[in-house]
């Protein structure tokens, strides 16, 4: 019974790990050949595991699917706000905000979540659509407040709402058609992409990632 109780803490760790490279291998299957051509032994080979134990994580395929969609937004979610909590300036914090969001495109969960979002949201039933609708308003929320704070501040004109979505969106379309090993190392994109979006933003502004600003990057 002891042994038991002490090794079960790191049994549910193990289990959590698995589920989330899971959900990581998922998110590339997906993106690389599509939700509807991935098989489930695809996506159990890509982790080392059989075909049956996959259920061992997930009830269905739907279930992955949603999951990769949910862990790009919870990523953002999650690094936009340590972002808030760093800066107080508007323009700072509608900076790193943007920055945050590109940051996790390119180098995070974000860019297979949002291939995920833009490709494969017509193969969720209702009910998983609205469940994803539900985080995602939590982020567009976090978006609107600080978009509607720079607008006040006069940083930038127009209406917020409309400003936000078309920053998103911007953003959320580079899954079409960036490529990496381009012109544009990563950094240098995000800050043409900031420039391009909100050009009345001053320049250096809301610096993320936190090592990128404790290198004085």
């Amino acid at each position: 019974m002891e042994k038991t109780e002490a090794t079960a803490p790191r049994e549910e760790g193990a289990d959590s790990e698995r589920r989330r490279e899971l959900v990581l291998a998922a998110g590339r299957l997906f993106c690389k050949h599509g939700y509807e051509r991935t098989t489930v032994r695809e996506l159990a080979r890509a982790v080392g595991l059989q075909s049956g134990s996959l259920f061992h994580h997930f009830r269905s395929k739907e279930e992955i699917l949603v999951a990769v969609m949910n862990n790009g937004i919870q990523e953002v979610i999650d690094d936009g706000e340590r972002a808030l909590a760093r800066y107080d300036a508007p323009a700072d914090r509608l900076a790193a905000l943007f920055r945050v969001h590109m940051w996790s495109m390119l180098h995070g969960a974000g860019g297979d979540a949002m291939n995920a979002l833009v490709y494969e949201w017509r193969s969720l039933s209702a009910t998983s659509q609205s469940a994803v609708k539900a985080l995602s308003d939590r982020y567009e929320a976090m978006w609107q407040s600080v978009v509607s704070d720079a607008v006040n501040a006069r940083l930038v004109k127009g209406d917020a709402r409309v400003i936000k979505r078309c920053v998103l969106g911007a953003m959320n379309l580079t899954v079409q058609w960036y490529k990496p090993g381009g012109r544009l190392a990563p950094a240098e994109f995000i800050d043409a992409m900031l420039l391009a979006a909100l050009p009345t933003l001053p320049s250096g502004v809301g610096m993320w990632p936190v090592e990128a600003v404790s290198r004085g990057a």
